[in-house]
């Protein structure tokens, strides 16, 4: 950023208890600077520049796998007060039919921003088919759409939700934008929904096991791409309910809000490593800033085909039987 006394690097960090900012001036002092943060044993790397987006996930062996995409929308350089940087602009016209409040406009950005760094610099199908499993009332679908399309690619996006009042809803919606031949919605469970396959699969919000059943029929079609957060994880907590907990791990669920919010943990790290044993990469990462939604968690796969490790299948194993449950996605599966 550029200060009246002339361009800075401003550095931000954050020591678990409060933030702090601070400027260095360009040259030697600024090169230390970032030598030391580049030392830092961080496990991702994200990095916006005017020519693409770079994220860097380190993997246990310290081996680093590089994903790459196209560029954020540019800040001109020496604005100090820039404006926000959106993938879609606040005026678009997408906004104007689905609503443009703040808090919505950030969840869009937050979520363009998780499937760019999903889909890096694949070569992607043409038609890209995306399928919005358990979709309500779509305006990630259609946002997805708007994004995938403006970047010049061919797009089939098709939304699923049990409501038919929804889908005629969400159809009028497409209708209005002029987007009926790229983007369709289908009434139907996440199960039965008559949809042939897809690429990329999203399930935002889809409560409790729909999330699982979500993720199912993502493997069923070995799609490409998930998106998934998840929402109201209700069943393995019922499960860790109705038994004692493994010593010595009674003092986290004793209790009950204490349990509930363990049983979102291990609901997700369980969906998480059924994921990476059906052949995908999995990363579990922050959807958006917890300020806005608590549930704010995001699974983001990519579909490698890579067969599990006797060592995966091992831990996975070992942690239902100490807990004595059994995912919903497991037995989906």
């Amino acid at each position: 950023m550029t200060l009246k006394s002339g361009p800075v690097l401003q550095i931000s960090e954050f020591d678990g208890t409060r933030p702090a900012t601070r400027n260095v001036a360009f040259g030697p002092a600024a090169e230390a600077e970032i030598d030391r943060l580049l030392a830092e044993p961080f496990g991702n790397w994200h990095v916006d520049t005017d020519v693409q987006t770079t994220q860097v996930r380190v993997t246990k062996r310290g081996e680093a796998q590089v994903f790459t995409g196209p560029p954020v929308a540019v800040t001109p350089a020496g604005d100090h007060d820039r404006a926000a940087r959106h993938l879609l602009a606040p005026d678009d016209p997408l906004f104007d039919v689905v609503g443009g409040s703040a808090a919505k406009r950030r969840q869009v950005d937050a979520f363009l921003r998780a499937l760019v760094a999903t889909l890096g610099d694949a070569d992607l199908p043409r038609p890209l088919r995306v399928v919005d499993l358990g979709c309500g009332n779509a305006y990630l679908t259609f946002a997805a759409y708007r994004y995938l399309s403006g970047l010049g690619h061919d797009v089939r996006v098709t939304g699923v939700d049990v409501r038919a009042d929804q889908r005629a809803r969400n159809a009028g919606i497409a209708d209005r934008l002029g987007w009926s031949d790229g983007v369709r919605f289908v009434a139907g469970t996440i199960l039965d929904a008559p949809v042939d396959g897809a690429d990329l699969v999203l399930a935002l919000h889809a409560c409790d096991t729909a999330t699982d059943e979500a993720l199912a029929r993502a493997v069923g079609w070995a799609a490409r791409w998930v998106l998934a957060a998840p929402c109201c994880h209700h069943d393995i907590a019922a499960q860790l309910r109705r038994q004692a907990a493994p010593a010595p791990y009674e003092l986290l669920v004793r209790h009950g809000i204490l349990r509930e919010r363990f049983a979102d943990v291990l609901t997700d790290a369980l969906r998480a490593a059924l994921l990476r044993l059906s052949g995908y990469r999995v990363d579990v990462v922050e959807f958006v800033d917890s300020a806005h939604t608590p549930r704010n968690l995001l699974l983001r796969a990519a579909r490698t085909g890579s067969p599990p490790t006797a060592a995966q299948r091992t831990e996975y194993e070992q942690l239902i039987a100490l807990w004595g449950i059994t995912p919903r996605l497991a037995t989906l599966l």
